[in-house]
């Protein structure tokens, strides 16, 4: 698979959720809390490997690459679990990115850094 999309990438959370569900947490807003600070935890280890290996490492050496991305996919996978529980669909998320980026495209970060600071 060469490229995958949000509503799949959901698909999959809820589909392996649901091979577990009987020991799993259930699909509930109450719950959404936890799977963020699972994925900080998984985040800790992508940073982990950072500090451990280095730029250089994760650029050029397979095994160490390897280990960062399954790291960061383990917190794409708790982010998602996230939205599932807080019941975001794909397109909620997809509109508001593209909203955000859209924001983002016009903002002078210079500028907002200078005032921030100025103030």
């Amino acid at each position: 698979m060469a490229d995958i999309k949000i509503s799949d990438m959901m698909r999959m959370q809820v589909n392996l959720w649901e091979q577990h569900k009987d020991t799993w947490s259930p699909m509930e807003a109450k719950f959404g809390r936890n799977f963020i600070l699972w994925m900080m935890e998984e985040m800790g280890e992508c940073i982990a490997i950072i500090k451990k290996k280095g730029d250089s490492a994760i650029m050029r050496e397979a095994s160490v690459r390897e280990a960062f991305v399954e790291e960061m996919s383990d917190v794409l996978m708790y982010y998602f679990d996230t939205l599932l529980r807080y019941g975001v669909t794909p397109e909620e998320i997809s509109n508001a990115y593209v909203a955000k980026h859209n924001k983002n495209m016009g903002r002078d970060y210079q500028r907002e850094y200078n005032n921030k600071y100025t103030k």
